[in-house]
């Protein structure tokens, strides 16, 4: 069993959980490990029906794409067949103590034909962890989500993950022994610090899969943008006046969805991205969202907008965001769409240009609500505006077609009652 190339151009990725044992046997498309990437977890099934026959990377490490993660092995197979594979393959084990659950007598056992690869990349030795004062720590999703339901500290924990990062088998040492001891206090700063010192913070794998994305799409990518300043005060009473009834609140992007959607309903030629035979036009609405975590940029997809209410819109939203801070999104969750929406108007910015998001041909970037002079039927007042700056691929849609949409969004976003039709 092979580590599978579960993000597109990754590299490598990190066996985050073994979900079955040694020896024990699976079924056809039964999960058998869960594999950490750079943005998600994601389940790795069994093809066949067979049994786990060793473990060749254990819980925490760092395996390169392609290379051997388990041999697996069929009926009548034991630990002679699996000696064999693994001497044929040439693949040699890291010396290091057993798996807690030991492999039960291959007599006593039936199981899938051995399949085994190149040799995985060891784990980084271990060092400290990026740990206590202002400096930033380096924690896998799994160990955050321990650190979290223990009560513990993540500072006081020690990595030993690659270059110091904290993973899952970590925080599961620091709960046996009844938690960690604090380190020892940091030296007194010098008073007189020298001009132009620095702390250099390693790349995380998510940061370096932003940056290479972001790069591909800025660079390959014809940009172009549309901004438009829209009267608010209508759309934030409308959701004012709804969470006052509805049994469950809707935020201020769940609203800006559901108008993206009909927007498309309105301009449908608009929902398309392009291809490198043809423009691929879309019949659902499939919308990313942008969410900020403590380690970068995740965009889960909300599918289907088209068909969700505003209930079912926002609970939707909920547990798609709350899942991406806690880094348990799954791989399929973040692909796909033909358009997000970003909002930084919580933090105060005014506006901004958002990069697009491949292969989707638009991003909608929103700026924060603020009490501005309009004129409106030819007298000045004052009023709420957002700023809404639009990112559009120009290979799969022109300009004529962005504005048109764009015009759709701002006419349903300053009328927000057909919400409530």
């Amino acid at each position: 069993m092979r580590m599978p190339e579960v993000l597109a151009n990754a590299t490598e990725a990190i066996i985050a959980k073994w979900l079955i044992a040694e020896g024990e046997s699976f079924t056809d498309g039964q999960a058998i490990a869960e594999v950490e990437t750079e943005k998600a977890l994601v389940e790795v099934p069994g093809e066949g029906d067979g049994v786990l026959g060793r473990y060749l990377a254990k819980e925490g490490s760092h395996v390169q794409v392609g290379a051997p993660i388990a041999v697996l092995t069929t009926q009548g197979e034991g630990a002679a067949e699996i000696e064999k594979a693994i001497a044929e393959a040439g693949v040699s084990l890291a010396p290091a103590a057993p798996e807690p659950t030991p492999a039960p007598a291959a007599a006593t056992t039936a199981a899938p034909a051995p399949v085994v690869a190149a040799t995985p990349t060891p784990a980084a030795a271990p060092t400290p962890s990026a740990s206590l004062h202002g400096t930033r720590l380096f924690l896998s999703p799994l160990a955050r989500r321990l650190a979290k339901e223990s009560g513990l500290d993540p500072a006081l924990i020690q990595g030993t993950g690659p270059d110091g990062r904290i993973v899952r088998r970590d925080v599961q040492a620091a709960i046996a022994k009844g938690g960690v001891a604090p380190a020892k206090a940091a030296a007194p700063a010098l008073p007189n610090i020298p001009a132009g010192s620095f702390t250099d913070i390693p790349h995380s794998g998510m940061r370096k899969a932003i940056a290479r994305r972001l790069t591909e799409s800025k660079s390959s990518v014809p940009h172009f943008y549309l901004s438009a300043p829209v009267l608010a005060d209508d759309f934030l009473n409308f959701r004012k006046k709804y969470n006052d009834w509805a049994p469950k609140k809707v935020s201020v992007t769940d609203l800006i969805l559901k108008t993206v959607a009909a927007a498309f309903s309105d301009v449908p030629a608009a929902n398309c991205i392009w291809t490198d035979t043809a423009v691929r036009q879309f019949a659902d609405v499939d919308v990313s969202v942008a969410v900020a975590t403590d380690n970068g940029l995740l965009t889960p997809v909300v599918r289907g907008i088209n068909h969700l209410n505003l209930e079912q819109l926002g609970a939707v939203t909920e547990d798609l965001i709350a899942r991406a801070r806690a880094g348990r999104l799954k791989q399929n969750e973040i692909e796909g769409g033909s358009f997000s929406v970003t909002n930084l108007g919580m933090y105060g910015t005014d506006e901004f240009s958002a990069i697009l998001n491949p292969p989707q041909s638009a991003i909608l970037a929103v700026g924060a609500a603020k009490q501005k002079p309009v004129v409106i039927d030819g007298e000045i007042k004052v009023a709420s505006v957002i700023n809404f700056t639009l990112s559009v691929d120009h290979r799969a849609i022109d300009g004529a077609l962005a504005a048109e949409w764009l015009a759709a969004f701002v006419k349903r976003f300053e009328n927000p009652f057909w919400l409530a039709i």
